[in-house]
């Protein structure tokens, strides 16, 4: 097994790597002065399985161009077989058509993913899981949430409750109780547009007790700032957030420290600070 790293995730492919006791294979990635992306995997990989761990996480196109040249590439030099591994998935919040005329993004993505070698996808914490089935190749999902539990344990927290920022992240909250044997709730809210999102309190007993709020993403930061008002308003000791993928668009990151955030936990599917949970074993795990 040889596991490739495309420069948006040379960290977690190096964690892979070493678990699985693999060769890392560092790609060469530059531009051209026109901007487009030069790639090179200079590794004999004929009739070796290969592992190419790419995230698509913003510049998407950038990196989801990357990860198919990488693929492409592999193809070329003879690999036995190659898994396509996105820790992020970009495109795949779009899954279906919310009004005619739209590009179902998540489908267009798992056709090039496919057509350009892959023979296997791993991902970590998709939007929907049932999006997966949009792959003509075995896709499979990983979800990071119990690992965030097993980080929170070591918190110390005050009676916690977690809470999903809304009715879809239920099983995610859930996941990350159950490490920690807590309560579980989740918000409601209603999006009037991709920067406006009303969150509905619910009556939750929260006075003196630190509340951790679950997402599969947190991108802006609006619906996690709208509940964490609400919540200190009823009382909440502390409010964390804690997710798979740290988008963190813009300031977001600033945004959610000034509104009283006593940290954000996230996993390395996304490289960054908040980066403190990695998914290289599950990541791992799956491959062997």
């Amino acid at each position: 097994m040889l596991v490739i790293s495309g420069s948006a995730s040379p960290k977690l492919s190096a964690k892979v790597a070493s678990l699985l006791g693999a060769e890392l294979v560092n790609a060469e990635v530059r531009r051209f002065p026109d901007g487009e992306i030069y790639v090179r995997v200079d590794a004999e990989l004929r009739r070796k399985p290969v592992a190419i761990i790419q995230s698509t996480c913003p510049p998407q196109n950038d990196n989801l161009i990357e990860l198919l040249l990488l693929l492409d590439a592999a193809k070329d030099l003879g690999a036995k077989r190659i898994i396509a591994v996105v820790p992020y998935l970009a495109y795949s919040r779009q899954d279906k058509q919310f009004k005619p005329g739209e590009a179902v993004s998540l489908r267009t993505v798992s056709k090039l993913i496919s057509q350009s070698g892959a023979e296997e996808l791993i991902t970590v914490d998709i939007h929907q899981e049932e999006t997966l089935g949009n792959f003509s190749i075995p896709a499979f999902n990983q979800t990071a949430m119990p690992l965030i539990g097993r980080y929170l344990r070591n918190l110390n927290l005050e009676n916690p409750i977690i809470i999903g920022a809304d009715q879809g992240s239920i099983k995610r909250a859930t996941r990350v109780a159950l490490e920690l044997g807590a309560e579980h709730y989740f918000l409601e809210k209603r999006r009037i547009s991709p920067e406006n999102v009303i969150v509905y309190p619910k009556n939750l007993e929260v006075k003196g007790r630190d509340v951790v709020m679950v997402d599969d993403i947190v991108s802006t930061g609006g619906t996690i700032i709208g509940a964490a008002k609400i919540l200190q308003e009823q009382g909440a000791r502390e409010v964390y957030v804690a997710c798979a993928h740290p988008v963190l668009a813009g300031n977001a990151a600033q945004r959610l420290k000034e509104a009283g955030i006593k940290q954000i936990i996230a996993t390395d599917t996304i490289e960054k600070d908040v980066s403190v949970v990695s998914v290289a074993p599950l990541i791992a795990e799956l491959i062997k």
